[in-house]
């Protein structure tokens, strides 16, 4: 695997690539080594503005980590990869997932052992994700990393986009046929792009940080609605002796700096009296994080030869854990049509063939984008009708097993998902 980024300082170079992903964070990255898999001979850029270094060897727990909720989809992708294996020693299974609304009867849970698997879902420290995928993506066929690198001009031109790209060794054009865009919510390449987005703000904060635990957290995960906003305590591998929750806490703006402000203790005391003690008494709280929650939707995620993915392409409220996991279903479902319509003769960056992806696609995430954003707001209503109806909803989904195999699939990403994804190495026309 070559790198451009080698490059003398202020050299200027002309390059063509098949295929330029704008982005190499853990969406870009896992569409680049589904790229590679298929063996197609597609010649991959991935231009990311930050350094990318990978160092897996060594790479110890840390208890202040941040993390992300896997989903069952996502398992399967990683599977096709051949990086389940090796992500599988970190991983934290969510065994069961119950969910509670403070100050009301309700509450259900959904159960792994109810839907014969072995997880709903998984929690990955992202710094051992990332180092990975990083690991993967270096020794990966035809694939070269651009880093670190911005983009400053986008163009369109016959048969595909010219790009330009700056940095402190990179001063080059690419010609690309296909041009993904995958460089976060606040996409500086959307906006190159002159696409526009949607910006939706639900004028609250996530507060997270990891949280010590007095009792082992068994595998389940905590999904806890307040009048305050919903508040969730995912299972973490322990760190020595020390059991572990990831906790993401929505609160109003004000409250929310208060709670970043206040001293440790307070924190957990306060957190204690809003989750109670089913996970005993807690110990202590690491780093403390904050980020305000936003809606964001591209006003446009196709054009010819241009397809916009990840965060860039949809930004989800958090409550559901479904971000990653929609951006994985979306880029899995993008290279299946890739190659099927390669195996045809169909250039890259068709806009039907991107059209086609679209309409795959739309549904789910349009159900995903409606569970995310409806979720917080049915429970963050306390009028009393609302709250008996979502409380008789709970009590229904714990009481009816077809209505909880449903709601599981759901948040495993196995209802709403579109085509699998074909089989790694598989020949083009097969």
């Amino acid at each position: 695997m070559s790198d451009i980024s080698s490059a003398k300082p202020n050299s200027s170079t002309t390059s063509e690539v098949d295929i330029a992903i704008v982005g190499g964070g853990m969406v870009g990255a896992s569409l680049a080594l589904l790229l590679s898999s298929l063996n197609l001979g597609w010649g991959i850029k991935v231009i990311e503005a930050f350094p990318m270094t990978s160092a897996t060897d060594g790479l110890q727990p840390s208890f202040d980590a941040r993390s992300t909720a896997l989903s069952h989809s996502s398992r399967e992708v990683f599977e096709i990869l051949d990086l389940w294996s090796t992500l599988s020693p970190r991983l934290a299974e969510i065994k069961e997932v119950h969910v509670s609304d403070r100050g009301h009867i309700g509450n259900t849970r959904l159960k792994a052992s109810e839907q014969n698997l072995p997880a709903l879902g998984y929690v990955v420290e992202n710094q051992w994700l990332g180092s990975v995928l990083m690991t993967a993506l270096q020794q990966a066929p035809n694939v070269d990393i651009v880093a670190p690198a911005q983009v400053s001009s986008v163009k369109p031109v016959r048969g595909g986009i010219q790009l330009s790209l700056s940095g402190a060794e990179v001063n080059t054009n690419l010609h690309a046929k296909l041009l993904v865009v995958a460089d976060g919510a606040q996409s500086c390449t959307r906006e190159i792009l002159g696409i526009d987005a949607t910006t939706r703000d639900y004028g609250q904060v996530a507060v997270i940080a990891n949280i010590s635990l007095q009792l082992d957290h068994g595998g389940v995960a905590y999904e806890r609605f307040t009048d305050s906003g919903p508040m969730a305590m995912l299972p973490l591998q322990s760190v020595g002796e020390e059991h572990r929750s990831a906790l993401v806490w929505t609160l109003p703006p004000d409250r929310a700096a208060e709670m970043m402000a206040v001293p440790d203790e307070a924190f957990l005391s306060e957190l204690q009296d809003r989750f109670g003690h089913r996970l005993g008494q807690f110990q202590r709280v690491g780093s403390r994080h904050s980020y305000p929650i936003r809606l964001i939707t591209s006003n446009e995620q196709v054009r010819s030869h241009v397809v916009v993915v990840g965060n860039a392409a949809h930004s989800l409220h958090p409550v559901a854990g479904q971000g990653f996991n929609l951006a994985l279903r979306d880029v899995a479902v993008l290279v299946n049509e890739l190659a099927k319509n390669a195996s045809r003769g169909v250039a890259l960056g068709d806009l039907a063939v991107l059209q086609g992806y679209l309409n795959q696609q739309q549904a789910d995430q349009q159900q995903t984008i409606l569970l995310s954003d409806l979720l917080p707001k049915v429970f963050g209503i306390d009028a009393s009708p609302v709250a008996l109806a979502r409380n008789l909803g709970l009590l229904a989904l714990d009481t009816v097993p077809l209505l909880r195999h449903q709601f599981a699939r759901l948040g495993m990403g196995l209802e709403t998902r579109g085509t699998t994804l074909i089989e790694k190495g598989a020949p083009a026309n097969g």
